[in-house]
């Protein structure tokens, strides 16, 4: 069996922690799918997208049907949870904690950031999935706070960010800088002014890192990989919109208590 390629991250090295962020590379699914799609709300082939997931869950040593991975609509929810559930019952929210050994957390992404946290000592973990969106509404900070519930201090949390859409791949019309300046006042310098007049470019891990140093996490790491740019690692949303293809396929980052 081909193993799920995955990146690691220096800053989740930890005892009794398991974390992955998965490439595009090491699956079994065809086309614009190939190979290591995640995602369960694309139109791939939905048992190679089970296939792909039980080579991930491997990958951090847990059980296939204890891999969680959220049905994501861009909110800034975090869930809390002790057990995993069935796809067709996921819950509606972008990022889950546990403390539960065992019980690998998941999100999925294609652009937006995917960022894996972990209180070592404490025993607590989470992941969250931040957009644009969920980044500017607190998605970070609600996911440092479900930990905290959980008895993780915010001075030990570590987290990190994988592969994501980067600033010179990340063009924007001016709603987008309105929606920013309306929501978080001196988001400015996260924007660039585009070649293409009345556009401007965005740092998504710039302002990602921003919210996490704002929430008090005590080490965050960027992976700092673009997913729009890098076609034969990273599956990318953008990329495959201006290329008007048909769908595209997830990446995931996963993360799990041995």
């Amino acid at each position: 069996m081909t193993a799920a390629e995955r990146l690691n991250a220096a800053t989740l090295e930890l005892p009794g922690v398991a974390h992955a962020f998965f490439t595009r590379r090491g699956g079994v699914s065809q086309g614009v799918y190939a190979t290591l799609n995640g995602g369960v709300g694309s139109r791939d082939a939905q048992d190679a997208v089970v296939v792909n997931r039980a080579r991930m869950a491997t990958a951090i040593g847990v059980a296939p049907e204890r891999l969680a991975i959220p049905y994501q609509v861009h909110s800034a929810d975090a869930l809390t949870i002790t057990e995993s559930f069935p796809r067709e019952a996921r819950p509606r929210c972008d990022a889950l904690v546990t403390a539960t050994p065992g019980l690998g957390l998941g999100v999925t992404g294609a652009d937006c950031g995917m960022i894996l946290f972990a209180d070592a000592e404490a025993r607590v973990i989470g992941a969250a999935h931040a957009g644009w969106k969920g980044a500017l509404n607190g998605v970070l900070e609600a996911t440092v706070a479900a930990m905290a519930a959980l008895g993780a201090r915010v001075d030990r949390i570590r987290a990190a960010l994988g592969p994501c859409i980067a600033q010179p791949s990340y063009e924007v019309g001016p709603e987008f800088v309105a929606a920013f300046a309306a929501g978080d006042r001196g988001s400015d310098r996260f924007f660039t002014q585009s070649v293409n007049a009345g556009r401007s470019m965005f740092d998504l891990h710039g302002y990602i890192a921003e919210r996490a140093a704002r929430a008090g996490i005590a080490r965050f790491e960027d992976l700092g990989f673009d997913t729009y740019a890098d076609e034969a690692r990273f599956f990318s949303y953008r990329r495959a919109t201006h290329r008007q293809e048909p769908d595209y396929g997830r990446l995931v980052a996963a993360i799990a208590l041995a």
